[in-house]
């Protein structure tokens, strides 16, 4: 009898210890779930924060964008500005491009390819030598677009603009990025306010300031510095690139993500809508490291009225230019084969003579035969229409209008595949 009591306490004593076991491991999940539900809740906040800071995104001095779905291959120009004169920091037109990078993805292999443009390449603007970083100051961003589409035999789709101010905000937001100094890299400039100052075998986390010193140093005060010059300085910058992506690419940044979405809306300038930016950026943080290629673009160094060039060399570059041309979507390669076929109607809604008949010299430059002219109602927007979304599109790509909308059921629209009405608004791409 003893006994059987005894079994009978001891198993309400077990079961007291699993129940306490249950609460106990109940309270364990509860407080898990809730950081979860914590975490989560911050990621959502702080996302829709970052997107509303990245609406602020835009430019209205750029050119029209040559919109892309999200299936075909892209390439954005990236340009990053230098400081023009430092007395006059608010003065854009005598700013320069010390940085012309393009961005090419192709989503079929996910494959991100990074070409750099040397700043001294040579140009030719109005029948003189230049140096492409000066196609911006002189040109504005279709001198700087048609520069680097010749040169890579590319159609460029988005352009983004990044001054030093904007860098430094974007590599803060990112929480400083750890480089190992591999030369000694002390440089000082008064008149730009600009004290470089890294010691060789250190290694240094860089905030926006430190960062941008690091990117920009050639030379030492002692005239030490690259042996190949802007070519060797291309490098430095791709080593710090590198370490920018691996950041990036760490599950860490989603707690970022509002503070580099702020730093891109305050200080971004481009064509490139801010769902786009949001959609390729999370394109470009899933990249493998061995699907991103960084690569210069290669020239011969030489000497021309005192001035040094790097002159572009196509057939040294035939591995670039194949591995862009090999990204092409087989749906623009036949858009762009078919446009002597497309049937365009020009229509100028303006007080302004001859705007038609300048359109229609654009379009026939790019290989567009079968166009007719006329004159409408006036009007401030200018606007292409067309039911053939494939046409329409081979038309933005060599137009500077961006609005579109479908063609209207009007018998003097019937003989045309595209209606093009130029308003108030309308620019050629050679302004």
């Amino acid at each position: 009898m003893g006994r059987r009591v005894n079994k009978k306490k001891n198993k309400k004593a077990m079961l007291n210890i699993f129940r306490k076991g249950d609460d106990s491991t109940n309270k364990f999940e509860k407080l898990v779930l809730g950081a979860i539900a914590l975490v989560i809740t911050f990621i959502i906040v702080s996302t829709v924060s970052g997107i509303s800071a990245l609406m602020k995104v835009g430019s209205k001095s750029m050119i029209s964008s040559i919109d892309v779905s999200s299936n075909e291959p892209v390439n954005i120009l990236l340009l990053g500005m230098d400081i023009g004169d430092p007395k006059q920091v608010d003065n854009a037109s005598i700013k320069r491009t010390d940085t012309i990078m393009v961005l090419n993805y192709n989503p079929t292999n996910k494959k991100l390819t990074v070409v750099s443009i040397p700043r001294d390449t040579l140009i030719n603007i109005n029948g003189r030598n230049a140096k492409i970083n000066a196609a911006y100051a002189i040109g504005g961003y279709s001198k700087i677009k048609s520069e680097a589409e010749n040169m890579l035999d590319i159609k460029i789709n988005y352009i983004a603009k990044i001054d030093y101010n904007a860098f430094r905000e974007i590599i803060d937001a990112l929480g400083g990025i750890e480089m190992k100094i591999e030369r000694n890299m002390i440089y000082d400039d008064e008149g730009q306010n600009l004290h470089i100052n890294f010691k060789v075998g250190e290694t240094v986390t860089l905030d926006g300031k430190k960062a941008e010193e690091f990117f920009r140093w050639r030379k030492n005060n002692d005239g030490s510095g690259f042996a190949n010059g802007d070519l060797d300085r291309i490098e430095n910058q791709q080593k710090f690139i590198a370490k920018v992506v691996d950041k990036c690419t760490s599950p860490l940044m989603l707690f970022r993500v509002s503070s580099i979405m702020s730093a891109l809306g305050d200080n971004i300038e481009t064509n490139m809508s801010s769902t786009k930016i949001l959609s390729y950026g999370l394109k470009f943080m899933n990249i493998k490291k061995e699907n991103m290629i960084m690569i210069t673009a290669a020239g011969t160094p030489k000497t021309i009225n005192g001035e040094s060039f790097l002159i572009f060399d196509k057939n040294a570059n035939k591995d670039i230019l194949s591995s862009l041309s090999s990204a092409s979507t087989t749906k623009n390669v036949s858009a762009n084969k078919s446009k002597d076929e497309i049937r365009i109607k020009i229509l100028n809604a303006t007080k302004t003579n001859g705007l038609a008949a300048k359109a229609m010299e654009e379009l026939n430059n790019a290989g567009y035969t079968k166009i007719d002219t006329g004159n409408i109602e006036l009007t401030d927007k200018s606007i292409l229409l067309s039911n053939d979304s494939d046409k329409l599109n081979t038309i933005k790509q060599d137009l500077n209008i961006k609005n579109s909308d479908k063609k209207e059921n009007k018998a003097e629209y019937n003989d045309y595949d595209v209606i093009i009405i130029l308003g108030k608004d309308f620019k050629t791409f050679g302004k």
